[in-house]
């Protein structure tokens, strides 16, 4: 089971009219979730700045990064969770390379 555990990395980015409560509750609900099937390394909150371009009308977005271990098929699950959150405006989920 050991090596069927891959090393990932996610940033997510909330919108930022959010509240911090609400904020606060969106991410320990994904590391929560991240840590009930693997095991989270960092959690880097990058907090509140201004985004590339508009994303649905918004200029801002609350960033969080999370490094973490998983089975290779949880990315599936977490990016679906991100989907059908309502607050969330963008996400990626990357493999890691072994160091």
């Amino acid at each position: 089971m050991a090596d069927m555990m891959q090393k990932y990395e996610t940033i997510f980015v909330l919108d930022a009219a959010l509240s911090e409560e609400e904020t606060t509750a969106l991410q320990e609900k994904f590391t929560a979730l991240i840590a009930g099937a693997g095991e989270v390394e960092n959690v880097d909150v990058w907090g509140k700045r201004r985004l590339a371009y508009p994303i649905n009308y918004k200029t801002e977005g609350y960033y969080v990064l999370v490094n973490f271990k998983a089975p290779v098929d949880f990315p599936r699950e977490l990016d679906r969770v991100y989907g059908i959150t309502e607050g969330v405006l963008r996400t990626i989920i990357v493999r890691r390379e072994e160091e």
